[in-house]
């Protein structure tokens, strides 16, 4: 196996495995203070459970550009340095954006979900600020498209 088909599934794994992390640890702080606000007004969980979600979504652009990946054909013996490198730096590039905004956006909704729960009427101004840290990963996403559109 050549070195550029390596570095391209190190990309994969990189943009799949870091975005997914960063989903799980933001939406375990945000459901984190969902629980705690529960004991204060469970007349919200609506609210609370959307905003926990909120972070799960990072995890998902970086499944879609694996799979964008994937269905571009360019994965095979034949695929050039170029073309590995490529795919390594749109992983990292899409990882660390995934694994970095849903830990952020997730901290977020946590504080948005604790107010809540104390009373304040502020899911959507929280919503609004929550989006935010997800414009990095959208972008990230985006640019990831865009090289595998080049290859």
């Amino acid at each position: 196996m050549g070195t550029a088909i390596i570095l391209a599934y190190i990309g994969l794994g990189l943009m799949i495995g870091l975005s997914g992390v960063g989903s799980a640890i933001g939406v375990s702080v945000a459901g984190s203070a969902s629980i705690g606000a529960l004991k204060k007004n469970e007349n919200a969980f609506g609210s609370y459970m959307l905003l926990s979600a909120l972070a799960g979504t990072q995890g998902l652009y970086g499944f879609g550009g694996f799979f964008l990946i994937n269905i571009s054909g360019v994965l095979s013996e034949n695929i050039t340095m170029l073309q590995g490198a490529a795919i390594l730096g749109s992983g990292i590039a899409l990882g660390l954006a995934g694994l970095i905004s849903a830990i952020k956006q997730g901290e977020i909704c946590a504080n948005g979900i604790s107010a809540i729960g104390s009373g304040y009427d502020l899911f959507g101004k929280t919503l609004v600020l929550a989006v935010f840290p997800e414009l990095y990963a959208i972008v990230a996403f985006a640019a990831t498209f865009l090289i595998v559109s080049g290859l």
